[in-house]
């Protein structure tokens, strides 16, 4: 089983880093804020706008570290790797069966359909939780969406091409965030959530959901790369210039356990406040700098917590949960495993 290392995120905008032996150091101002051995990281996200030191960026590299940089507001600019490792015969299998349909289908039924089935276990997680205390006209939303939902799964599961599941994933998509207002029970003026908006986000809640599901992208595309496969040539997702197609095909199942699941905890928790975000004149919002350090906090020990994988049958931190996923789709695609067995959330 794989190790499960740090993640080490710096939101510091003036923050340098550098190498120091074996250490990743973080300077800000030219004091040095951080230090840390590289045999203990297997990430380093950066939200810093100066950069790393051409010999960290070489070293990270070589040790298979992660290193990927973003603006202050989570948007993803750039990442630096090594040399590609792995096993070209494995490249060559996701290749061939990217390009062929009834290889590819069955593989992507198991994505729509676990990502269907982990959307409807928010949505019964939300009722547990909250149902007693709900308006009855946002219990009934949540019940309507999980009855659609259960629907959706069914016929995705009976899908026998991948246009016809892109389009169930979108039906599931939009079930799902019609009914995630009513999920939100805290500060409801301040995180009212009136339907997806990216680039830049519109409101607190879509600001939340994107961080995370930039955090999310980052491991996701990490643990494709520790099995050998190539984060950009994807199933679900077409092939575009510059996307990691795979990265968000492996994410689609996982962002209803690991990112909205967490957003709706903070808020309704009030871990994350309305001060924490700020709104520009055009109507975009970002996070404060301690809001991203909360958010952080919280994405690291939800990584922590444990649960028990419904295929394997083994109990693991959640942030191992990208990397047996990936390991998985390597072994089926390796003709180890007859299929891909989706991440199912109990």
């Amino acid at each position: 089983m794989r190790r499960h290392l740090n993640t080490i995120y710096v939101t510091s905008e003036n923050a340098w880093l550098c190498k120091d032996g074996a250490n990743i150091v973080i300077e800000v101002d030219g004091v040095e804020r951080g230090r840390v051995p590289m045999h203990l990281v297997d990430g380093v996200v950066s939200f810093a706008r100066p950069g790393a030191s051409p010999a960290l960026m070489a070293a990270c590299a070589e040790e298979g570290i992660a290193l990927s940089f973003l603006t202050p507001q989570g948007k993803f600019l750039a990442r630096v790797e090594g040399p590609r490792t792995g096993n070209v015969l494995l490249r060559r299998t996701q290749y061939r069966v990217a390009d062929d349909p009834a290889r590819a289908v069955p593989i992507v039924r198991g994505i729509v359909t676990g990502k269907a089935a982990n959307q409807r276990t928010v949505l019964r997680r939300a009722l547990r939780d909250h149902g007693a205390s709900m308006a009855p006209d946002a219990r009934a939303a949540i019940e309507r969406a999980e009855q659609r939902l259960s629907h959706v799964a069914r016929l995705a599961a009976a899908a026998g091409d991948v246009a016809t599941l892109r389009g169930y994933e979108g039906e599931a998509a939009q079930v799902y965030f019609a009914a995630f207002d009513a999920m939100v029970q805290g500060n409801r003026e301040a995180f009212a959530f009136r339907g997806r908006s990216r680039r830049p986000p519109l409101d607190r809640i879509n600001c939340l959901l994107s961080f995370l599901y930039a955090m999310l992208g980052h491991d996701c595309r990490s643990a494709l790369e520790s099995v050998g496969l190539d984060p950009q040539v994807g199933l679900l997702h077409a092939d575009r210039p510059g996307r990691a197609s795979l990265a968000l095909d492996l994410m689609e199942e996982l962002r209803p356990v690991l990112a909205d699941r967490l957003a709706l905890t903070l808020v309704n928790r009030g871990q994350v406040k309305a001060r924490d975000f700020h709104i520009d004149e055009g109507g975009a919002v970002s996070l404060t700098d301690d809001g991203r350090k909360a958010i952080l906090v919280a994405w690291q020990e939800r990584k922590k917590r444990e649960l028990r994988h419904p295929f394997l049958g083994e109990a693991m931190p959640m942030g191992l949960v990208p990397h047996v996923q990936a390991l998985l789709l390597s072994r089926h695609l390796r003709g180890d495993l007859d299929g891909y067995p989706p991440f199912l959330w109990r």
